[in-house]
């Protein structure tokens, strides 16, 4: 954010026409596949060893191929990186690692031609110790103006030396950092739910929420399809910050019946667009699905992530539980289920999947868990088919199509993330899944930075066999299952508003139809009959004699009149991936 700017002030002409090849009206979020780029990770254009627009630029003919309709960015704003990006110094610029906000607009422009709309990352909970607004309220008295902008507080006993509440950061350790004043004697305390070098804003001050509504416009003036909104439901605080006790309602700061005015603001902003930007929430609130139903009421956020179903254990029950749960939810408010199985913040599925706990719990993440790959991989393939097969839209995070595995063995002198440094050591982190990706070749850099660069996180030499020209092309890479199954997605026998009815299968199976396409996913020990009326479609592994084996997936073609796929439409995808074991 740059205070100086007015806000609402124009910044350039509107981009307001739909991208090229996308399905025409307003709704497109409620049935998109959404591709998250962390752009420090994703390709790098200029060889410094750390990803950038430009080399995002150059690769969008292959996320175009792939047959996503979305991408998001995970934060490429100024910042001092104590987090990721996630400490944000200027929302009305770039990072000069990734490049320049002339670069950033051509990359919108060019992906709208490609059928690719742009949703940007907004960060309201906090902003970054370096930026402007927190210098002002350091440098200023207490009560002054600058500091009702964030939550400064005198601390607690003799001499205010303890913390004003009992708060804690959600990185570990306490949610206060005490100030030192001029003359080098302990100050205030200042709140900050994830690391010091992230203050919390205050969000009943009135240009806090002006700030946010101009950075809101600048994107959206840029051609940005939407936001996603990091942290979505923290950003409001008791004014009286109290101490967190046992009492689950009203939380001092989760979940806050003052945000729903505020995402309101943003959605009549949003809508004010000839062609409505869209407004994705970060909600974590598990065991709470009509408090999470409440953000996405007609006036308010148009989606948000489900951290339910991608927390869930790989077994048959819990799946459908919170499938169900999920539909039943977001059916209540007309909103779109959405589903996703991996973000740049959660152990990546194939690893996740090998283990014998598949839940993800993020505060459960420890040093040395044994893993399967080669299950996890056959899993996760599964996995790729059940999600993209159900009604709503899905999240796909950067390097999942090529199945690649967390990285858990990453140096201890390259670790950057601060949630290792919090914990002691004893939580590895987020890093291993935010290695860069493998484009081509043999060795590292795998072709994300020219040849003898050395990246910002080291690739491991085993990934030869899981880059995008390794997988380019071969029949049973997970590049190529997942190209298809988004083909299929788009273009076969499952219109994208069909409802999901169950069909029967037993305590190990999922089976489900929406439209013509019947979805089964056996995770049982045993093969399960496939029915021989239904022509099979897609398949995650092999099916010998029609028998769907342990941990695999299937998408079949209910029996009927209908017009079948043309020359080089996916209707044949399994006899070519699979043309000794097709029945």
């Amino acid at each position: 954010m740059s205070p100086g700017t007015p806000p609402g002030a124009p910044t350039t002409t509107p981009k307001d026409s739909l991208p090229t090849g996308s399905a025409p009206g307003a709704g497109w979020w409620r049935h998109a596949v959404i591709y998250q780029v962390y752009p420090r990770s994703f390709a790098d254009g200029n060889g410094d060893g750390t990803g950038d627009l430009a080399g995002v630029l150059d690769r969008l003919p292959y996320l175009a191929r792939l047959g996503v309709d979305a991408l998001w960015f995970t934060p490429w704003y100024p910042s001092p990186m104590a987090d990721g990006g996630y400490d944000v110094a200027d929302y009305r610029g770039i990072h000069p690692d990734f490049g320049t906000l002339d670069e950033a607009e051509r990359l919108i422009a060019a992906a709208r031609d490609l059928g690719l709309r742009t949703l940007v990352d907004v960060v309201p909970n906090h902003v970054s110790s370096t930026h402007p607004w927190f210098r002002a309220a350091l440098a200023a008295p207490p009560g002054s103006p600058e500091r009702a902008l964030f939550h400064f507080r005198p601390g607690r006993g003799p001499g205010g030396q303890e913390p004003p509440n009992n708060w804690t950061s959600e990185f570990g350790g306490p949610a206060w950092t005490r100030t030192v004043t001029p003359d080098g004697t302990p100050g205030e305390w200042y709140l900050h739910l994830f690391t010091p070098e992230q203050p919390d804003l205050n969000w009943s001050h009135p240009e806090v929420r002006s700030e946010y509504e101009a950075v809101l416009r600048f994107w959206f003036d840029r051609g940005a399809a939407g936001v996603r909104i990091d942290t979505a439901i923290a950003l409001a605080k008791d004014p009286d910050l109290p101490d967190l006790t046992d009492t689950p309602q009203p939380h001092p700061y989760i979940d806050r019946d003052e945000l729903h005015d505020l995402y309101r603001s943003w959605r009549a902003l949003a809508d004010s667009y000839p062609d409505p930007r869209v407004l994705v929430g970060e909600l974590w609130l598990p065991d709470a699905p009509e408090r999470f139903a409440r953000y996405l009421r007609p006036a308010e956020l148009h989606t948000a992530f489900n951290f339910d179903f991608l927390s869930s254990p790989w077994a048959a029950g819990p799946l459908r539980a919170r499938i169900d749960a999920t539909l039943t939810t977001h059916a209540g408010v007309g909103a779109p289920a959405t589903w996703v199985l991996c973000n740049h913040d959660v152990t990546r599925t194939v690893t996740r999947y090998g283990r014998a706990d598949t839940s993800f719990d993020l505060a459960a993440k420890t040093h040395g868990t044994p893993t399967d790959l080669s299950l996890g991989t056959r899993r996760a393939r599964a996995a790729a088919l059940l999600t993209l097969a159900l009604p709503g839209s899905v999240y796909l995070y950067q390097g999942e199509e090529l199945g690649l595995p967390e990285v858990e063995d990453l140096p201890a002198d390259r670790l950057r993330d601060p949630i290792h440094f919090r914990s002691g050591g004893t939580d590895p982190g987020r890093d291993g899944c935010r290695v860069p990706l493998p484009w081509s070749g043999t060795a590292p850099p795998f072709g994300f930075a020219p040849d003898g660069t050395e990246p910002w996180l080291p690739q491991p030499e085993r990934w030869s066999d899981l880059t995008v020209a390794a997988q380019d092309g071969a029949a049973d890479s997970m590049l190529e299952l997942y190209r298809a199954a988004l083909r299929l997605r788009r273009t076969g026998p499952a219109a994208p508003d069909a409802p999901l009815r169950w069909l029967p299968g037993g305590p190990d199976v999922l089976a489900f139809r929406r439209g013509d396409l019947l979805c089964v996913v056996n995770f049982g020990e045993r093969p399960v009959a496939l029915p021989a009326e239904h022509a099979l479609l897609l398949a995650s592994g092999p099916v010998p004699d029609r028998g769907l084996p342990p941990d695999t997936a299937a998408w079949l073609r209910a029996p009927g009149p209908g017009p079948g796929p043309g020359p080089g439409e996916p209707g044949s995808t399994t006899a070519q991936m699979w043309p000794s074991r097709r029945a």
